[in-house]
């Protein structure tokens, strides 16, 4: 059996950080005061943004990093 570090998934921040790079790509970075906030079972998406496609397209492409967590997007469009 491997020892119990190498049983985890990768820290947080890293999974965040992970994150919001793909929405940054994904949007041109047009989702201001970008906060991911990652815990083992979900990702909470916040920031705001002018389009719901640019919210729609966070929310993608969170989803295709998020690994199986349960996601909620909290990004605002104003």
């Amino acid at each position: 059996m491997l020892p119990e570090p190498y049983l985890t998934e990768p820290k947080s921040p890293d999974v965040a950080e992970q994150i919001k790079q793909v929405i940054r790509a994904r949007t041109g970075d047009s989702v201001y005061a970008l906060q991911v906030e990652v815990d083992s079972g979900s990702i909470i998406l916040n920031g705001r943004t002018t389009t719901y496609y640019n919210e729609q397209l966070a929310t993608h492409a969170a989803q295709s990093a998020a690994g199986g967590r349960l996601l909620s997007n909290e990004i605002e469009v104003s």
